[in-house]
């Protein structure tokens, strides 16, 4: 027999999500001539580590690497569907997707998905035809915009203000902007997520910094807190 209404609504109801928020933090920087872009290596579920050694970086092209955190499973599938269309288009024409192009592609795979949206956040760090550096930032559904730096993930809230006092000189006073070298935009997002590191239990363990230039797309790493 059926249970009344009132005793299975105080017994509750267990609810299918079809996403899981796995953690992460993703930064990019852009400047003259190169782009970078980082990630911690953490992936989690709540209070449970699954794993101390994913980064989130995505090398798609010699000259561009995508930055994808939030539900593990769709970073995947999402990636897969990239390459693949990178792929297909490298036999056809011969040469590798643009930056910007990628960038114009993935806003349509978002949008294309937009009833049921992945749940990812998306960050493009790559170099424009004049070989300057370029970032692209996503929201959920495909509206993106270039800018010269970006935090997304878990701990963007953290790290966003930091950038744009470090970076974009705001709210600063009699202070003279200058052009941000490579050495500098390392040591900065070393040092910001480190800050992260401390506050936010979804970023940690281990950074990976991937740094596009004119020669291809070079690595570093760094430790970060592990408890």
């Amino acid at each position: 027999t059926a249970l009344p209404i009132s005793l299975s609504s105080k017994r509750g109801m267990s609810r299918f999500s079809p996403y899981v928020l796995n953690g992460g933090t993703i930064v990019g920087v852009s400047g003259d001539d190169f782009a970078l872009i980082a990630s911690d290596t953490r992936l989690s579920e709540g209070f449970r580590i699954h794993s101390r050694t994913v980064p989130k970086l995505y090398t798609l092209t010699d000259s561009t690497v995508l930055g994808c955190c939030g539900f593990q499973g769709d970073c995947l599938t999402l990636n897969k569907h990239l390459a693949s269309r990178l792929q297909t288009y490298k036999y056809a024409h011969r040469k590798s997707m643009s930056s910007s192009a990628i960038a114009q592609m993935l806003s349509t795979v978002l949008y294309y998905k937009r009833f049921f949206p992945y749940y990812t956040y998306n960050v493009i760090a790559g170099l424009d035809s004049e070989g300057k550096g370029a970032i692209y930032s996503f929201d959920p559904v495909g509206s993106y915009e270039r800018e010269v730096f970006r935090a997304g993930g878990t701990a963007a809230n953290l790290l966003q203000p930091l950038l744009d006092n470090q970076i974009g000189f705001k709210n600063q006073t009699g202070v003279e902007p200058e052009a941000l070298t490579k050495e500098k935009a390392v040591a900065l997002i070393k040092d910001v997520f480190t800050a992260a590191a401390e506050r936010d239990i979804y970023t940690g363990d281990g950074l990976v910094i991937k740094i596009v230039t004119g020669n291809g797309v070079e690595e570093e790493t760094f430790p970060l807190r592990r408890d």
